[in-house]
């Protein structure tokens, strides 16, 4: 294990400071927005050019490996990345944002899906799992101290875009310098998404529904806490807190659906976090806010991970890797129709509207759930739930030991 992450120390490092540009940035961008007098509407518009681009990326990416390979795939990728930080500076049009937010979101998932698909093939089956936590961690990591960064006051903004801007281009650093030789790649294919609905159903809209509440979460929540009349940093805070709690809830969360039916742990979860978003939303919990997005959060970011094992419980090995690309795909399509729902909704009906959005699409993953189980008995044999980030690339079958084997 201690060898493996020797190998791998630079990916490490360069995703983590990938990870924390990511965060400062996306934070940013929405506290800058509200400070140059954007709408919700305005933000939630220019937000959803991340998922756009995301979608493009996730098909691109792969493609761009196999013909030119890991290191200069990911040198490109990083310095589009980098392009876009700065643009930022130069302009306050919602537009150009807009624009560099769709790019953003095509180069950020594709260097994610370089990364984990460098980590797989380097990885042996014995460590796959240890150095996937390891990744998990470093992307929560990563994400946290982004978005706590943007609560940090430079008066202008153009200090923290400045910032980001290097984090990119540092983040280049340990990779190219690494003695640490590429892997060979080939792209994969993808399972055709009726095909994959047909065989699991509550993996397909599962993503779909959790993408909306996922964009919810890290594009509408510091949108939210603004409207509440929180600070910059307090803002940011809900998010830090959202974001940590996902990853403390993704192993337990994890470990219960390896015991009993996924599709239960799914609308509990579901359930859960319906409730705490109804008593954030009636005032109940206003006192203990940050404690109450924890638990939400905490309930909701695990599910995709927990939709990706329920869907390769009924998949064959050689099945694992195309479907994996398909319900990114998915929780992509989700992410961009709540980047847009979001915001509008906060628009017009305020935090406590927002809130009731996380009821609403929370209660019917609960429906979609339970209607599954009544139609079906869950499967016999089940593969240990792995812990993805929705933050990051979600490449699960990647990295997923007995597809490994297949191959």
């Amino acid at each position: 294990m201690l060898h493996a992450f020797k190998d791998n120390w630079a990916l490490f490092l360069g995703i983590l400071l990938l990870m924390v540009s990511n965060g400062l940035l996306a934070t940013l961008l929405t506290i800058r927005g509200v400070s140059l007098g954007f709408s919700e509407i305005t933000i939630g518009f220019m937000q959803a050019g991340y998922p756009l681009g995301a979608l493009l990326g996730a098909v691109a990416a792969p493609k761009l490996v196999e013909k030119v390979g890991h290191i200069r795939s990911f040198g490109a990728l990083a310095s589009l990345c980098s392009i876009s930080a700065v643009v930022h500076l130069l302009t306050n049009d919602p537009m150009s944002w807009g624009l560099m937010r769709v790019l953003a979101g095509f180069c950020y998932p594709g260097l994610y899906v370089i990364s984990e698909s460098w980590l797989n093939a380097k990885a042996e089956n014995r460590y796959r799992a240890s150095l996937l936590s390891i990744y998990f961690i470093v992307i929560a990591a990563g994400g946290s101290i982004g978005a706590a960064m943007a609560g940090f006051d430079d008066g202008t903004g153009t200090q923290l875009f400045g910032i980001c801007s290097i984090l990119i281009s540092v983040s280049l650093v340990p990779i190219l310098v690494s003695d640490n030789a590429a892997p060979e790649y080939s792209a994969p294919e993808r399972l055709p998404i009726l095909r994959l609905l047909r065989i699991s159903p509550l993996a397909i809209t599962g993503s779909i529904l959790n993408g909306i509440l996922v964009a919810g979460i890290f594009i509408s929540l510091p949108l939210f806490g603004l409207t509440l009349g929180l600070s910059a940093a307090g803002a940011a805070s809900l998010l830090v807190v959202a974001t940590l709690a996902g990853a403390l809830f993704q192993f337990p969360i994890g470990w219960l659906s390896d015991r009993i039916d996924r599709r239960l742990v799914v609308a509990g979860a579901s359930g859960i976090a319906a409730l705490t978003a109804l008593g954030i939303a009636s005032g109940l919990l206003a006192g203990q806010l940050h404690l109450a997005v924890g638990l939400m959060a905490g309930m909701l970011l695990p599910i995709y991970s927990i939709c990706v094992a329920h869907a390769n419980d009924q998949l064959s090995p050689a099945q694992i890797v195309p479907a994996s690309g398909t319900l990114v795909l998915a929780l992509n399509v989700g992410i961009l129709i709540g980047s847009m729902v979001g915001p509008a909704v906060l628009s017009v009906g305020g935090p406590t509207g927002l809130m009731l959005l996380f009821v609403l699409v929370s209660c019917l993953t609960v429906f979609v759930a339970i209607f599954r189980i009544t139609q079906s008995a869950a499967p016999e044999e089940s593969r240990a739930a792995q812990a993805i980030s929705s933050q990051g690339g979600q490449m699960a079958g990647e990295l997923h030991p007995e597809a490994e084997q297949q191959q």
